[in-house]
């Protein structure tokens, strides 16, 4: 299965109504930036999706910094961009890669099988020369189906029985920094550290230059680990720990999950152990 395309490849598909476009660019920072650069121009026919309006629910006491939106509300928001299971769905952002993921993998969680993240964003778009707008396309209702894949997502529940067994499988991945998983530094929650047993495999080195690296690459990058044992992929809120779950879904992993509420969770339960350093 393919997880991304390039952009000569969506540049051949502007008109092609079997394809739609999503614009996910978001600024963690600076949460209306996004959709300002997205009113400013966009690639054409581009429908604007916001990491926290729609592809994250509201937070709470658990769940984590962005909590995976209320299902029946995005599959409202997807079928009012025209999207239904005929169609190929294409997402980017700024050429990070990380708000794309999100989309793609929220998208296929909900059963979509043709959906995909544009390499290099809107930065390699624009930088290519290829046509943009500020012209909002007009809603087109479709009918989705949802058929969620429950195998995507792992539940605070499991993570944390692979916890308080020490149980060696499923392997959980820390997609942050590595200064942010040994804990010598934490901006955002409340402790620093990681979830105890987590490897780490920082997300950005996934990609290069806005593009994901190529299958073999990304088998490089985990090549201790067996593609055929589980893995539960987590971050610090569940966002860039989906550039991992693309990642090992290429390196050829066949159980990978990802713990949606990811390390902000996990931390929201004072109860809940926390590792430091290399060995936890």
């Amino acid at each position: 299965m393919d997880f991304v395309v390039n952009k000569e490849w969506l540049a051949e598909q502007l008109n092609n109504g079997q394809v739609k476009i999503v614009d996910c660019r978001f600024e963690l920072g600076n949460p209306v930036k996004g959709e300002e650069l997205y009113q400013e121009s966009h690639i054409p026919g581009a429908f604007y999706f916001d990491l926290e309006k729609q592809l994250s629910g509201p937070v709470s006491e658990h769940g984590g910094r962005h909590p995976l939106p209320d299902v029946d509300q995005f599959r409202l928001e997807i079928e009012k961009a025209g999207i239904d299971h005929t169609k190929a769905v294409v997402a980017y952002d700024g050429g990070e890669g990380q708000f794309a993921s999100r989309f793609c993998w929220l998208l296929s969680f909900l059963g979509h099988e043709k959906v995909y993240v544009l390499n290099e964003g809107f930065k390699g778009w624009v930088e290519a020369g290829y046509p943009t707008t500020n012209k909002v396309p007009e809603f087109e209702f479709a009918k989705f189906a949802v058929n969620i894949q429950t195998e995507m997502l792992a539940s605070y529940d499991e993570v944390k029985k692979t916890v308080d067994y020490k149980k060696k499988s499923p392997i959980l991945i820390d997609s942050r920094d590595k200064a942010r998983y040994l804990g010598e530094v934490e901006p955002i929650d409340r402790i620093a550290g990681h979830i105890p047993g987590a490897i780490n495999k920082n997300w950005t080195e996934g990609l290069e230059q806005g593009s994901f690296k190529n299958i073999d690459e990304q088998k490089k990058r985990f090549a201790e680990l067996d593609p055929e044992e589980p893995v539960i992929v987590y971050c610090g809120s569940g966002v860039t720990a989906a550039p991992n779950y693309i990642a090992l879904k290429m390196a050829g992993f066949k159980n990978v999950k990802l713990y949606a509420g990811s390390y902000s969770d996990w931390v929201s339960y004072d109860e809940n152990p926390v590792a430091k350093g290399k060995k936890s």
